[in-house]
């Protein structure tokens, strides 16, 4: 096999974690309703992981240089940006006809389609260095990106999408990471260090929905049972994606 086919079939087999949350469809409502907080709450403590604990540490790694700091200054810039996206996107909520969905369930799907186009960089980059290389990177962004599903999934559905049309939108957010793939392959030399530059950025974009959006959710829960629940819901999130980043090292 090549190594564009190989880079197309890597990636469009990660497009497919998308459609996890179809085992909701299995589910009563009333028993998808009582699991959506919980999700945002895994969906939260993903994000946050997910920006610390690997795309940070990615864009670092992936920069080659000892300073550091036009990372951080992009990370800023793509908080700043979901702030000023989301204070356009709250004036058109509430001045629109209908107010069906939730300013963050946008806020979700322009992050993930940045982060899944990055990934799709990543993965024609290691390919382009060696097969293995790229079989490895692809099996540890599948196992970063199945819990991040589940919960961006939930974040749609508790944002007012449809549970089917969540589906199909988280589906095309996760295609792009074939885009990436094939940009990737076609533009190896000329992407040379841009990565790092939208990891970066996209970490900005998690910690601003993570902390702007999901977290104030949780935090309305008056119940200290499910408080607690849901707080350890958010830890486990970044547990998860500790274990991830462990295992990617042993992987790598």
């Amino acid at each position: 096999m090549d190594t564009l086919s190989a880079i197309v079939v890597a990636t469009v087999s990660i497009s497919f974690t998308a459609w996890i949350g179809v085992l909701t469809l299995f589910l009563r409502d009333e028993l998808v309703d009582q699991v959506l907080l919980g999700l945002v709450a895994l969906a939260a403590g993903s994000l946050i992981g997910g920006a610390f604990l690997h795309l940070l540490p990615r864009a670092i790694a992936e920069s080659g240089s000892a300073d550091t700091l036009p990372l951080f200054l992009f990370l800023i810039g793509g908080f700043c940006l979901f702030y000023v996206l989301e204070q356009f996107l709250h004036w058109h909520h509430h001045h629109a006809a209908t107010h069906e969905h939730e300013p963050v369930s946008y806020l979700v799907l322009v992050s993930d389609t940045l982060h899944n186009f990055i990934d799709g960089l990543v993965i024609a980059g290691a390919f382009l260095l060696g097969t293995p290389l790229g079989i490895v990177t692809t099996l540890a962004i599948a196992l970063h990106e199945i819990p991040q599903e589940i919960g961006d999934f939930g974040v749609l559905v508790y944002g007012g999408f449809g549970r089917r049309r969540a589906l199909v939108l988280n589906y095309l957010t996760q295609a792009t990471v074939i885009l990436g793939g094939v940009v990737g392959f076609f533009l190896g030399d000329v992407v040379t260090g841009l990565p790092s530059v939208l990891l970066s950025f996209a970490a900005g974009n998690f910690i601003y929905i993570a902390s702007s959006d999901l977290i104030p959710e949780i935090k309305q829960e008056t119940g200290v049972r499910r408080s607690i629940l849901y707080f350890l819901v958010f830890l486990g999130g970044i547990v998860l994606m500790l274990g991830v980043r462990l295992l990617d090292g042993v992987l790598r």
